[in-house]
C-alpha cells in the first residue's frame, strides 16, 4: 500500500513546484525575462528532486503509462487550484468538461481488460 501511495505523494509535491516554475512568473510581468528563467530553473530543481524518485519508486508498482497518467491528473488538479487561487482566474465549465475527458482516459489506462 505504501509503495502505491508514495509515488503519488511525491508527484503531487513535484507538480506544485512545477506549476510555480512554469506559471508563477505570470504575476510578475515586469520582471526581466532572464531573471524569470533563472528563478524558474531554480524552482524546477526541486521539482526534479521529487519527480525522479516518484518515477523510480512508482515504476515498481505502476507501468510508465500509468505513472504518466497519474502525473497528468495531478497536474490538472494542482493547476486548477493554482489558476483560481494564485492567478485569480475563473474556472470555466468547459475546463471541467475537458479535464473530465482526461480523467476518462485515465480509466482506460488503468482498466484491466
Amino acid at each position: 500500500m505504501l509503495r502505491a501511495i508514495t509515488p503519488i505523494v511525491l508527484l503531487l509535491i513535484s507538480n506544485i513546484f512545477m506549476t510555480f516554475a512554469w506559471y508563477g512568473h505570470l504575476k510578475f510581468k515586469g520582471a526581466a525575462l532572464w531573471l524569470v528563467i533563472l528563478t524558474s530553473w531554480g524552482i524546477a530543481l526541486f521539482e526534479y528532486c521529487f519527480q525522479v524518485p516518484a518515477n523510480r519508486i512508482g515504476y515498481e508498482t505502476y507501468s510508465a503509462a500509468q505513472l504518466k497518467t497519474i502525473q497528468e491528473i495531478i497536474t490538472l488538479v494542482v493547476f486548477s487550484f493554482f489558476s483560481v487561487f494564485y492567478l485569480k482566474e475563473h474556472f470555466r465549465w468547459n475546463y471541467l468538461v475537458g479535464f473530465s475527458f482526461i480523467v476518462l482516459a485515465a480509466f482506460f489506462i488503468f482498466k484491466k481488460w
